[in-house]
């Protein structure tokens, strides 16, 4: 039987990791991997998961399963800081192995609801969506999002492409830190979507992988408050990955809100498909963040320790910014000070991000898209002038 298997293709970020630990030169600059690093390049355990791990290995006494959905306490807690207070008769939440999990559990959601639902997504986006929606043999589309030449949003083109949308489709957002642009939609932007959205009978479906990393905990689930509140049918894919520093616990978090009466058999609906993929979710992770979140002290260290980061990616923006504009004599990279989260993808063509590389010793994913919180104040310049040399 397993004769017949083909080669599938490499992910091209795995590839890349591979290519930077070969590479033998000492001063290369590691900008591909979607993880946040501190100046000294190390991915920090936080000050709140290391008081919480230690306080549920003195108080844990059972490693028995969970449930199929994990821990109600969890599903609240995430709710409760995604959405606010309001939302609990609408929503039922399940716990997933990371943010990609949700996704996964979300596109299963709708192909078991509506096998015709289109589910649209940006163009570009972050590959693993397009991905799963293949595997799974779903319908699928694209918006018009980034404008490579400003740094920008399409936002003409992004309208006019969403405007097709059919009622029942299903249209997939960033909700903050769009990756792998960095490009947000403003207020009056994700205003204006909205409403096109509602009047098309579209569902949203956000993917929420960055809360706290762009502007601000509360600021960057303004959007997704703002859709859960407009539109009766919402999914909302989330991950603690990032914002909790949790990469391996492999924690997120899949909410569908709908109407009350409609909550029981939405919720029955998750728990089957947790049960056909993996049974019960991972719980370490979970409960961590459910300790956290449920603790005034705990809560406010983290929420402090979130904020260290996200001052300190918003510093490397501007910083590379400003590093670009000398170098290159240019305005042309000022956008970089503008996007927000992890990412930025820089608009260099994949000849110069080959160049890059190879005589540079600069990791970047193929597209441009770059991991600002990859660098540190010694590594700015150095890309900012390697970067002038190859662009020209």
């Amino acid at each position: 039987m397993l004769e017949t298997l083909n080669p599938q293709p490499q992910d091209k970020i795995l590839q890349l990791i591979a290519m930077y630990r070969d590479d033998p030169r000492q001063n290369k600059i590691d900008l591909g991997v979607g993880v946040y690093k501190d100046a000294s390049g190390l991915t920090p355990v936080m000050r709140a998961v290391k008081a919480a791990e230690k306080k549920l290995w003195e108080t844990e006494q059972t490693k028995t399963y969970t449930g199929l959905a994990g821990e109600p306490a969890y599903s609240a807690a995430m709710i409760g800081m995604i959405l606010g207070d309001g939302f609990e008769a609408r929503a039922a939440a399940v716990a997933t192995p990371g943010g990609t999990g949700a996704i996964r559990q979300a596109l299963e959601l709708i192909r078991l609801a509506n096998p015709a639902a289109s589910v649209w997504l940006s163009n570009p986006t972050w590959p693993n969506h397009p991905s799963i929606i293949k595997y799974l043999g779903m319908p699928m589309a694209e918006y018009r999002y980034f404008d490579a030449a400003g740094g920008g949003i399409d936002f003409a083109g992004l309208m006019a492409d969403l405007a097709h949308v059919q009622a029942g489709d299903a249209v997939l957002l960033h909700g903050c830190c769009h990756n792998p642009t960095g490009a947000n939609l403003n207020a009056d932007e994700w205003d204006t979507v909205a409403k096109l959205l509602l009047a098309r009978g579209a569902v949203p479906f956000v993917d929420l992988a960055y809360q706290g990393f762009g502007d601000g905990l509360q600021e960057d689930a303004a959007a997704t408050r703002m859709i859960a509140g407009l539109f009766p049918e919402v999914l909302i894919a989330a991950s603690c990955s990032k914002n909790f520093g949790i990469y391996r616990e492999r924690t997120g978090v899949l909410i569908a809100l709908t109407s009350p009466e409609r909550k029981a058999v939405v919720q029955g609906n998750l728990n089957f498909l947790n049960r056909q993929n993996f049974s019960f979710p991972p719980d370490h992770g979970a409960r961590l963040v459910t300790m956290i979140l449920g603790d005034e002290a705990l809560r406010a260290d983290w929420m402090a320790e979130l904020e260290e980061v996200r001052l300190n990616m918003l510093s490397l923006r501007q910083s590379l910014a400003d590093a670009l504009r000398l170098a290159t004599n240019s305005d042309r990279f000022d956008f970089v000070a503008r996007h927000r989260g992890m990412f930025s993808r820089l608009g260099l063509t994949e000849a110069q991000v080959n160049q890059l590389r190879e005589e540079h010793g600069i990791y970047m994913v193929g597209d441009s898209r770059i991991n600002i919180a990859g660098l540190n104040a010694r590594t700015v310049p150095i890309l900012a002038a390697a970067i002038a040399s190859v662009a020209g």
